[in-house]
C-alpha cells in the first residue's frame, strides 16, 4: 500500500487507515484480528481506535492483538480522548485529558501512541488548557504526534495556529466525516487543512455504508441501518438526494467493472488535503473490498462526474472565492 506524510509532517502512513469503532460490539476478538492480519499485509499501517468505542473495549482490544497477531512494529496507533459518555459532556481539561491518555495507554499494553487526537472542541475549556496537554503528551513520549477531530474550520485554524504561534507540536491531522454524500467539510476545513499543512482523515468514508450500493432496494437485515446502534446514524443518508448520488457511483462502478465501494473510496482517497480515509469492517471479508481498491485510480471524466452530482452548495463568502 502506498505511504503518505500525515500533514506537514515526518509521519508516513499508509493511505487507508483501519477503524475499529464496532471492535469489541459487533466485531469479536477473532474477526477483529482476521482484520488487523489482512490489513498489515496488504501493507496497511494507521489503525485508528478512541477511548471511548465500545466503552474502551475496542482499545484493549487492539492491545491483546498486538504482539500476538502482529508486531507493535508494523502499526501505527491513533486513538482519541475527550468524550465522558457517562455524564453526557465532553470535557478537553488539562486532567481529564492526560488521565484519558494513561488509561489509554494501559488498554492498549503500550508506552506510547503513535497520533493522539482531541476528539471533540468542548467550549468550556480554555483552548491554551487543552493544547497545553497536547504538549504535555508529547514531551513525555506518550505521544509521538497529535491531531484535531470533529473541529470545525475556524476551531481547526484556532487550534493549529496557536501551536505554530507558540512554537508547540504541530497539529498534524483531523478526522472529520468526508464522502461523496458528506462534503460539508469542503467550505472551510479542507481550504484550513491545505493552508496549515493539515493532514484529513475522513471517516465513514462510504456515506455510512450507503456508497456500497447496499440500501438501493431496501434495508438489508444484516446492515448497519437495521441495527439499533446504528438506524439513525444511517438513516440520514436514506433520501432522495442521496439516492442520486448512489445511483451515479453505481453507474460508474459498472463502466469501469469495479464495486460501488471502490468507486466511493478511491474518490475521496484522492481528493485534496486527505491522508487516508478511515474503512471500518463488521467482517475481514467487508474490509478486503476496502483493501482492494489501492489498485485503482478513478478517470478524470468519471470523477468530474462524481464532483458535479455530489458538490454542496456553497453561499457567501465561499463561493466567491474564500
Amino acid at each position: 500500500m502506498e505511504l503518505r506524510a500525515l500533514g506537514h509532517s515526518g509521519l508516513m502512513v499508509s493511505r487507508l487507515a483501519l477503524g475499529t469503532m464496532s471492535w469489541g460490539r459487533d466485531t469479536e476478538a477473532d474477526d477483529a484480528a482476521e482484520q488487523l492480519k489482512a490489513f498489515t499485509d496488504a501493507g496497511g499501517t494507521l489503525v485508528d481506535t478512541a477511548d471511548v468505542y465500545a466503552d474502551g473495549r475496542a482499545e484493549e482490544l487492539l492491545g491483546e492483538l498486538i504482539g500476538p497477531v502482529v508486531p507493535r512494529s508494523a502499526v501505527q496507533i491513533a486513538t482519541k480522548a475527550v468524550a465522558v459518555p457517562a455524564l453526557r459532556r465532553r470535557d478537553a481539561s488539562r486532567g481529564h485529558l492526560l488521565s484519558a491518555l494513561d488509561a489509554s495507554l494501559a488498554r492498549l499494553r503500550t508506552d506510547h501512541v503513535d497520533l493522539w487526537q482531541l476528539h471533540a472542541w468542548d467550549p468550556h475549556t480554555p483552548l491554551e488548557e487543552t493544547l497545553s496537554a497536547v504538549d504535555i503528551a508529547v514531551s513525555t513520549g506518550r505521544a509521538r504526534y497529535v491531531g484535531m477531530s470533529n473541529y470545525t474550520g475556524w476551531q481547526t485554524a484556532k487550534a493549529a495556529t496557536w501551536q505554530l504561534a507558540h512554537g508547540r507540536p504541530r497539529l498534524i491531522s483531523t478526522q472529520v466525516e468526508y464522502s461523496l454524500l458528506e462534503r460539508g467539510v469542503e467550505r472551510e476545513v479542507v481550504p484550513a487543512a491545505l493552508d496549515l499543512g493539515i493532514g484529513l482523515l475522513p471517516w465513514s468514508p462510504l456515506g455510512r455504508g450507503v456508497l456500497t450500493g447496499k440500501y438501493r432496494h431496501g434495508t438489508p437485515t444484516d446492515s448497519r441501518g437495521a441495527s439499533p446502534h446504528f438506524e439513525r446514524f444511517v438513516g440520514r443518508f436514506l433520501e432522495h438526494r442521496s439516492a442520486r448520488v448512489v445511483e451515479a457511483v453505481a453507474t460508474a462502478a459498472d463502466g469501469l467493472g469495479v464495486s460501488p465501494l471502490a468507486v466511493s473510496l478511491a474518490w475521496i482517497r484522492d481528493r485534496p488535503a486527505v491522508t487516508a480515509p478511515v474503512v471500518g469492517a463488521r467482517t475481514v471479508g467487508q474490509l478486503m473490498g476496502s483493501l482492494q481498491t489501492e489498485s485503482l485510480t478513478l478517470p478524470a471524466e468519471i470523477r468530474r462526474a462524481l464532483d458535479d452530482v455530489s458538490a454542496p452548495e456553497f453561499g457567501y463568502p465561499e463561493r466567491d472565492g474564500g
